[in-house]
This record gives C-alpha cells, sequence and structure tokens, in this order.
C-alpha cells in the first residue's frame, strides 16, 4: 500500500473520529452556549487537516509529476486554500 495514500487515509479517519466525538460531547453536554464552544474548537481543525492531508498527497506525488504539473497541482491547492481560509 502507497504510504502516503495511508497517511491521508489515517488522517482523515482521525479527523473522523474527532468529529464524531465532538458530536457526542454536544450531546452529552445538553446546552447550545457549551455546544457551540466545542463546535469553534473543530473549525480550528477542519483547515489543518485539510492542509495536512494535501500535503502528504503532494509529497506523494512529487517523484511522479513533472516539475510543469507540480506547479498547476500547487497552484490548484493554492487556489483552494484561498477559497476555503479567505472570509467573504
Amino acid at each position: 500500500m502507497d504510504k502516503s495514500a495511508l497517511g491521508m487515509a489515517v488522517l482523515r479517519m482521525l479527523s473522523g473520529s474527532l468529529e464524531l466525538t465532538a458530536a457526542i460531547v454536544m450531546i452529552r453536554l445538553n446546552s447550545v452556549e457549551k455546544a457551540l464552544i466545542v463546535n469553534s474548537m473543530l473549525a480550528l481543525a477542519g483547515p489543518l487537516v485539510l492542509i495536512s492531508t494535501m500535503a502528504i498527497g503532494l509529497v506523494g506525488l512529487s517523484d511522479k509529476l513533472s516539475p510543469a504539473r507540480l506547479i498547476w497541482v500547487l497552484a490548484g491547492v493554492g487556489c483552494i486554500l484561498i477559497g476555503v481560509l479567505r472570509k467573504a
């Protein structure tokens, strides 16, 4: 199995586990205010997981792509990050 794909999958599984744990915590707390606090903590984790999985994928692809194609991929990732992280 490809180590990059495995690393990306493990990060996504950890992220999903974190999301499920947060949902359970929100239910147990039974308070809108506290649920919003838990949700705000998740807002920090999402972009970090996205950036980490993209970085692992790009490192895994770097030996298989020509430099010109790698630049196009990096430009695409940059556009995704700008769209996700930019405030309206």
